[in-house]
C-alpha cells in the first residue's frame, strides 16, 4: 500500500557570522556527516542540496536575514513525523543541536514548518518560504505546523 503523502519539513538559522568564520567552523565540519546520517535515517526521503552536497549557498529566505549574516535552510522530505523526530533528537545531530546558540542567532518567530506534500513531491525554497509565513502569520493548520502541533495528512 502507498502512503499517499510525504511529510516535508524545512528549517532556517540567520547565521551570527559568515559560514567560512571560524566560530562556524565545527558546524560546517558537521554538515556532510549530519547530511550523511539523516540520508541513512528510517523514514528520510529527499533533501534539498547544490552541488556540495548541502543546502548552504541554496539563497532563501533574504528576507528574513535581519542583522544576521544570513540564513541557512534545510529543506527535506520524511515519510512521517515520528521518522522525522526520531533523526532529529538522536545522534549526532543532537548534539549539533545543543550547540545551535554558539553559531545562530535566536529567532522569537518560528523557523521550523512541516507540511503534506504528495508522494514524491519535492518542495521548493518559494514553497517552504510560504509555508514559514503563513506558521508566523496564523499558527499552525493543514497548511503549515510544527512537531508540537503535527496535523493528519489529508484523507487520514
Amino acid at each position: 500500500m502507498t502512503r499517499g503523502w510525504d511529510l516535508a519539513q524545512v528549517n532556517i538559522a540567520r547565521l551570527r557570522e559568515p559560514l567560512d568564520s571560524p566560530t562556524l567552523a565545527d558546524f560546517v565540519a558537521a554538515l556532510d556527516p549530519v547530511n550523511a546520517e539523516a540520508e541513512a535515517a528510517p523514514g528520510f526521503l529527499w533533501r534539498l542540496q547544490s552541488d556540495e552536497g548541502n543546502a548552504t549557498s541554496i539563497r532563501a529566505f533574504e528576507w528574513d536575514e535581519a542583522d544576521s549574516a544570513g540564513v541557512i535552510v534545510n529543506l527535506s522530505t520524511w515519510e512521517s513525523p515520528e521518522a522525522l523526530r526520531a533523526y532529529i533528537f538522536a545522534g549526532l545531530h543532537r548534539q549539533v543541536l545543543k550547540r545551535r546558540r554558539e553559531w545562530f542567532h535566536h529567532v522569537a518567530e518560528a523557523t521550523t514548518a512541516l507540511w503534506w506534500v504528495p508522494e514524491g513531491h519535492h518542495p521548493g525554497t518559494d514553497e517552504a518560504e510560504s509555508r514559514v509565513r503563513t506558521l508566523r502569520e496564523f499558527g499552525p493548520s493543514a497548511e503549515a505546523f510544527g512537531l508540537d502541533s503535527v496535523v493528519p495528512p489529508p484523507g487520514a
